[in-house]
C-alpha cells in the first residue's frame, strides 16, 4: 500500500515519518508488524506528534470540521493539544458542545431504528 494509506491506518502524520517510510510501499505484513512492534520513531510520533487532523479532533473531542471552523489547519503536537485542553478557547468549548449534541442525536436515531424509544 502507499505510504499515505499506511500512515492513515497507523494514525500518524506522514510528513513527520522517516524518509524511508515516505518513499517505500508498505505491505500488509509490514503494517501488522509496525502495529504489533512499533519502532521508536513510531512510538515517538504517536506520543508527541505532530498528529493528523483526525487524531487532533479526537483528542479534543470535536469533529474535523470543527477544527477547520476553529482555524486549526496544521497538525498539532501533543503539547499543543494539551495547551488547548488546559485553557480551551471559546471556539473549542462551542465545538465540543456541538459535537456532543450531534453524537446524542445520532444515538437517538440509532435507538429509534432499533425499535427503542
Amino acid at each position: 500500500m502507499k505510504p499515505a494509506t499506511a500512515a492513515k491506518k497507523l494514525g500518524i502524520y506522514l510528513p513527520a515519518t522517516p524518509e524511508e517510510f515516505q518513499q517505500g510501499a508498505v505491505t500488509r505484513d509490514e503494517l501488522a508488524e509496525l502495529e504489533k512492534n512499533p519502532p521508536a520513531w513510531l512510538e515517538t510520533l504517536r506520543r508527541e506528534g505532530p498528529h493528523p487532523r483526525p487524531v487532533v479532533a479526537g483528542r479534543l473531542g470535536i469533529s474535523i470540521a470543527g477544527l477547520a471552523r476553529g482555524g486549526i489547519t496544521e497538525p498539532l503536537t501533543t503539547a499543543d493539544i494539551d495547551e488547548l485542553r488546559d485553557d480551551p478557547p471559546a471556539w473549542l468549548v462551542a465545538e465540543r458542545e456541538t459535537h456532543r449534541q450531534v453524537l446524542e442525536e445520532e444515538e437517538r436515531i440509532a435507538a429509534r431504528q432499533r425499535g427503542e424509544s
